[in-house]
């Protein structure tokens, strides 16, 4: 049977001359094609580069068939124009925006290379946009050759609407939604200056807000006199239960021991954006901890709001300490806030006759200074939160029966997730805290351990005057669910109540498993000291569940 093919044609593009030729050569051009349609649109595609790159005045000489397979092109390039001179209107262009795309410019013209002028006129048609000129149109009139490289022109501006503002902003879907965070946290303000490309930027931030999400892009609705913004928001489940277990094995009774903890956070129940955070702890050395926190932010709709805290631990039947606070914060934008405030602490010892020498009873007050930043990446169900770093300062004295005492507390809390890929990241989290004073009580040291500080010993059993611990987990995802993880955390402390110092390690593995309930995790680590031998008994094995509704 005869077999059928198509015919490859082949095109050869030359100029006037030899050194028209070395230029267009250096242009890539496609020199292979089916028929002769295509051969004619790559000529008119070669001049039309060749009038951006300034021979505006190439002209097609002739196309000829050399034989069944080859056509010859001939195209004469002529003058090269190299710039243009553009008179406007006065002042209806700033300079800021020409110093942007000219370097020869004054209050009526302005100078452009000849192959810039597409994207120097779009650049300044984007900003006439930004001014809330949605519909404007640049147009150049009059072009005519002032010299054999350079052209002059006019530009007329087509303004068909005068300046636009926002004039309304409807939210769509989730109706309650918080008027406050349209104007503080999006920046979002009726009578602003429309521009489309910065409305959708301050949108985008609804992805930063765990109680809501941007269902689809805003919409616009243009009419006579008015400018309608319509956002499409859809209100989420915030509220988050966290709680774990954990056991090991107690060296005196080698019996097992149980701790764990249970954190409520509930956010914007009542459609104002607040915050109130619960937290309950029990661990093996019977401590206890109560802690609540409630956030109102934006008070009377300006960018200021409020956090009150109260803190209540208590060891045994040894101390209890109660700490209040007021703090007022403002959010600089999405991801940075500041606070300031004031604290008291009121510890009393419960011990029969202050038996003990180094607990006392005493009350602190402290003026706070904090720094907060949060950069979420809520399309990870599993690592929903990139990184984190929180500064807080506190400056004050101590007051018991003796005297009265200055003192400094600071703390820092901050992790990073670097995502190597898709399935490999690495997770790094730094944790400490410094007291500074002259004298020491044991029941205002600090207190850590456990996995919320260094895993693999028991919760708040470490004393210290200063402390700093390092987490790290190398993270592998098995799919969007489950991933498995390494341990190694290392701590370093000081307790100047004793004189001692020392280094703690942690080291295991563990995994997480995101179920309808929550994320469920488990860590199996084992902790030991700088000087003691590795021992199995000395491990400890962490389950936690956090679960959103």
């Amino acid at each position: 049977m005869p077999q059928g093919f198509s015919q490859k044609l082949k095109l050869k593009i030359n100029g006037d001359n030899h050194i028209e030729t070395k230029k267009i050569d250096s242009i890539k051009y496609l020199k292979n094609h089916k028929n002769y349609n295509s051969i004619k649109l790559e000529i008119d595609s070669m001049q039309l580069k060749l009038s951006k790159m300034g021979y505006i005045e190439n002209t097609l000489i002739k196309t000829i068939k050399i034989n069944d397979t080859l056509w010859h092109s001939k195209i004469k390039l002529n003058t090269r124009i190299t710039s243009i001179l553009i008179y406007f209107s006065q002042n209806e262009i700033s300079k800021s925006i020409l110093k942007d795309v000219s370097n020869n410019y004054s209050e009526n013209y302005f100078e452009l290379p000849i192959n810039s002028v597409k994207n120097s006129l779009e650049y300044i048609n984007s900003k006439m946009i930004e001014l809330g000129l949605p519909f404007s149109k640049l147009k150049l009139n009059n072009i005519k050759k002032t010299s054999p490289t350079k052209l002059q022109a006019n530009l007329t501006i087509i303004k068909r609407h005068k300046n636009r503002t926002v004039d309304d902003i409807i939210v769509k879907g989730y109706k309650k939604f918080p008027k406050s965070y349209l104007k503080h946290f999006l920046k979002l303000k009726k009578h602003q200056v429309f521009d489309l490309k910065n409305i959708n930027k301050k949108t985008k931030l609804l992805d930063d807000l765990r109680f809501a999400d941007q269902i689809k892009s805003p919409e616009i609705l243009f009419s006579k006199d008015s400018t309608s913004l319509y956002l499409y928001i859809n209100k989420s489940q915030s509220n988050t239960f966290d709680g774990f277990l954990g056991f090991g094995t107690n060296e005196e009774t080698n019996k097992l021991d149980f701790n764990g903890y249970l954190n409520l956070n509930l956010t914007n129940n009542l459609n104002y954006g607040e915050t109130f955070k619960l937290l309950y702890k029990g661990d093996e050395n019977n401590q206890k901890t109560f802690e609540a926190n409630l956030t109102l932010p934006y008070l009377f709709k300006t960018p200021i709001g409020v956090d009150l805290q109260l803190n209540i631990f208590r060891r045994d039947t040894t101390f209890s300490n109660t700490t209040q606070s007021a703090k007022i914060h403002y959010q600089i934008n999405s991801k940075h806030k500041i606070y300031t405030g004031v604290s008291n602490t009121k510890s009393d010892n419960l011990l029969v006759a202050n038996s003990s020498s180094h607990i006392k009873n005493y009350s602190t007050n402290y003026y706070s200074f904090s720094y907060y930043y949060l950069k979420p990446q809520y399309d990870n169900l599993l690592f929903p939160f990139n990184s984190s770093l929180f500064l807080d300062t506190n400056f004050g004295k101590r007051e018991n029966n003796q005297n009265s005492e200055k003192q400094y507390l600071m703390n820092l809390e901050g992790f990073k997730i670097i995502n190597l890929n898709n399935k490999n990241s690495l997770y790094l989290r730094v944790n400490g805290s410094i007291l500074q004073s002259n004298t020491y009580f044991e029941n205002e040291l600090l207190r850590f351990g456990g996995i919320n500080s260094i895993r693999g010993f028991e919760e708040n059993s470490i004393l210290a005057s200063k402390y700093g611990v390092i987490n790290s987990e190398y993270r592998y995802q098995l799919n969007k669910s489950i991933y498995i993880h390494s341990v190694t955390d290392v701590a370093y402390f000081e307790n100047k109540l004793n004189d001692s110092k020392e280094k703690l390690f942690g080291y295991g593995f563990g995994f997480g498993l995101l179920t309808k309930s929550g994320l469920l995790k488990l860590n199996y680590v084992n902790g030991k000291t700088e000087k003691q031998n590795f021992k199995l008994s000395n491990s400890k094995i962490h389950i936690s569940l956090k679960t959103r509704f």
